[in-house]
């Protein structure tokens, strides 16, 4: 009967309210301890002492009775509503405390064998197998063998689209995406979201549209435009709001609501960003006064071949940008004023713009380049006519560049590599007419940054280590995240877990996480490298193609 369910819960909450549990007032529907609360108080009138003699129960405790069902009912009611997802919601491992053994795990130190303590969402230790008879690993313990246990890969230059063209690709598809390629940190960029993140407003609205779809955790830069960059105090609004830096365009963005800057406004956001110690991302290209189109020859040259749109952006327009670049920082420089840290985004140019970029840094500026895998990974020559999937800006190269990129990222010069994920819908890739000139530039490439760095660096010796200083620890230093980008005590416990000798190729039968996967470029390719595990914050968010069934990742906010 349900008096006797009510009875036994009512035993619970007397004698054991420790322990009353969510299945126990589960039992009884919250209707029903309102119309219990009305009959004990009639009964009571009534004087139905034989009824309180049967249970047992002194007076005081049936007439609190009643409140505490009603008190446990409201407590079920909070906590299945809270917000806060348990761990077995947020992971695919049920362990708040537990090791990740392997025999290849990479440090500053180099690469060792043995385990990482994860406590709490943090790294409680390192052991080297060397030392573990002085130490019993206690708790569970997951052991991967050879697979590379490295630190999760910390993105900084990705498009999620969101708010306003979640159609592109969104939060949600795109953190997937990243998960499922060992990315534990995005820091996404302030265009191609509607509207653009150039204001508090803004901010909030992108922080907003993040709310539990985020399976990795996400940072988010703050646009420098026109109407901003004069106004310090909405700069500041914006950077006090919680943006890890700015970003700007030297040239059109191609996105209405951001449109470029020039040198008076880079000066003024250099010293904004002086006083918050927050850099500012620059897209280096500058569109030269002379219309490069027009030195397309009729009749020979032709919008379906790659190598017409190539003429169009020559490297003299980011020659040009880096130049002026340099050229405002160094009269920063001269005039004693302080300057904030300086990022060239995306290089693509291996001749003379990465020149100035060493002459620059060789002189102590406060300057760091990127570039992106597609320019490792492919040449112009390579390209085939009508591929819009491989239309970017600037764009993919010849051969001979591509080799000089590679000799500079190995040299350090170039600091860091990034994904600059920028998909769009399918229909403005306009692959019915393959032309190169009208079709949307970007490529989709989140997913496969990993593999894709790893295998085609393998010509060129690349290092475990290499790979985690360009991916890992130089930009989880560019966008101010401590707790990131290595595995040491007391950082989040942000790991990818993967096997470098694993084949696979990327075709229809792979699963590819993106918003419309067979827009990259990378589709068909055969690569190594092959992402078995992603942990944040010590929660293994994907594992062998699985996904954690809620997403837990939290938005990253400046403070």
């Amino acid at each position: 009967m349900e008096y006797d369910k009510i009875f036994i819960l009512h035993q619970n909450i007397v004698h054991f309210p420790h322990i009353i549990t969510s299945a126990d007032a589960t039992q009884v529907p919250f209707s029903f301890c309102l119309e219990l609360s009305v009959r004990s108080v009639a009964e009571d009138r009534l004087g139905l002492e034989k009824e309180r003699e049967k249970r047992g129960m002194d007076f005081l405790q049936w007439k609190a009775f009643p409140i505490l069902v009603l008190l446990a009912s409201f407590l079920v009611f909070y906590f299945r509503t809270s917000s806060k997802p348990s761990n077995s919601e947020c992971s695919l491992l049920p362990h708040d405390h537990f090791w990740i053994h392997s025999k290849r795990i990479v440090t500053l130190e180099g690469v060792i064998s043995g385990a990482v303590e994860i406590r709490g969402g943090n790294i409680g230790s390192i052991v080297k197998d060397k030392d573990q008879h002085d130490k019993v690993l206690k708790g569970h313990v997951v052991d991967y063998g050879e697979a590379v246990v490295m630190p999760g890969l910390v993105d900084v230059h990705a498009h999620l689209d969101e708010p306003g063209r979640a159609e592109w690709e969104g939060f949600y598809t795109g953190t997937r995406a990243a998960a499922a390629g060992g990315v534990t940190t995005l820091i996404d960029m302030p265009l191609n979201s509607f509207p653009s993140t150039v204001s508090e407003e803004t901010l909030r609205l992108k922080v907003e549209a993040a709310k539990d779809k985020l399976y990795v955790d996400v940072g988010f830069w703050g646009g420098l435009v026109p109407d901003n960059a004069f106004n310090k105090s909405a700069l500041e609004g914006l950077l006090k709001a919680g943006v890890l830096g700015l970003k700007s365009f030297m040239c059109p963005s191609g996105i209405n609501d951001f449109p470029m800057t020039n040198a008076s406004h880079i000066k003024e956001a250099l010293s904004t960003l002086a006083d918050y110690d927050r850099p500012l991302l620059v897209h280096s290209e500058i569109q030269l006064d002379f219309d490069s189109t027009s030195e397309l020859k009729d009749g020979l040259d032709d919008p379906w071949s790659y190598s017409t749109y190539l003429k169009t952006r020559p490297p003299s327009w980011e020659e040009a940008a880096i130049k002026e670049l340099l050229s405002i920082i160094q009269d920063k420089r001269t005039s004693g004023h302080q300057w904030a840290h300086l990022h060239i985004v995306h290089l693509s140019d291996a001749s003379a713009s990465l020149d100035l970029i060493k002459g620059a840094k060789s002189s102590g500026a406060r300057l760091s380049v990127e570039t992106c895998p597609h320019y490792l990974a492919f040449s112009a020559e390579n390209i085939p006519d009508r591929d819009t999937r491989f239309k970017c800006a600037p764009p993919i190269r010849d051969a001979a560049n591509n080799q000089k990129l590679w000799e500079a990222l190995m040299d350090g010069h170039i600091d860091m590599l990034s994904s600059d994920h920028s998909p769009s819908v399918p229909e403005l890739k306009l692959f019915d007419e393959g032309d190169f000139l009208r079709a949307w530039g970007g490529i989709s490439s989140l997913q496969f940054v990993l593999p894709v760095t790893w295998s085609s660096g393998q010509k060129y010796g690349i290092t475990l280590n290499q790979l985690a200083s360009w991916w890992c620890e130089r930009p989880a230093k560019l966008a101010g995240q401590e707790l990131k980008g290595t595995i040491m005590s007391g950082k989040h416990a942000d790991l990818v877990v993967w096997e470098p000798d694993a084949d696979f190729v990327i075709d229809e039968s792979y699963s590819i996480y993106h918003k419309h996967p067979h827009i990259s470029a990378y589709v068909g390719s055969k690569l190594s490298g092959k992402v078995l595990a992603t942990f944040v914050r010590g929660n293994l968010v994907y594992s062998d193609g699985k996904h954690a069934p809620t997403a837990c990742g939290v938005p990253i906010l400046a403070k």
